[in-house]
């Protein structure tokens, strides 16, 4: 089964999310899988399955207990596909990332002048003209 083909189911890529945090007896995936998406013990250990098959979870025994973690190789191969992607949207999030620090600089000069209370264009005393009284 190929990697897209794995990953592009929501109950595997959830699962896989849940072993992302370290490993987990089956019996807990089986609980919090079984609530979210409404499915039976024997589909999720179906899910487990394919995920283990695929090189994507491993599994080790403990006691009565089956104990999954993610195997992070084959998600470093999905990586590497997805490197030859990067370009597409890598130019566009730093052209966002120096629009945000130049509205985070913009913020921060407003607040100094404001702490100093600078004079505004109006002048100090607010009102426009030369300021001679009528």
């Amino acid at each position: 089964m190929h990697a897209f083909d794995v990953l592009g189911d929501p109950v595997r890529r959830r699962i896989l999310e849940l072993l992302s945090g370290g490993e987990r007896s089956a019996g807990e995936i089986v609980e919090v899988i079984g609530e979210e998406f409404g499915i039976s013990q024997p589909a999720v250990s179906q899910h487990l399955r394919v995920l283990r098959d695929s090189g994507f979870a491993t599994a080790r025994a403990e006691g009565t207990r089956r104990l999954y973690a993610v195997d992070p190789a084959p998600l470093r191969e999905v990586e590497a596909w997805i490197d030859d992607f990067r370009h597409l949207w890598l130019g566009p999030l730093e052209a966002l990332g120096t629009e945000l620090a130049r509205g985070k600089r913009e913020r921060r000069r407003e607040q100094e002048r404001a702490q100093r209370r600078e004079p505004t264009e109006a002048g100090p005393t607010g009102r426009t003209g030369s300021g001679a009284a009528s």
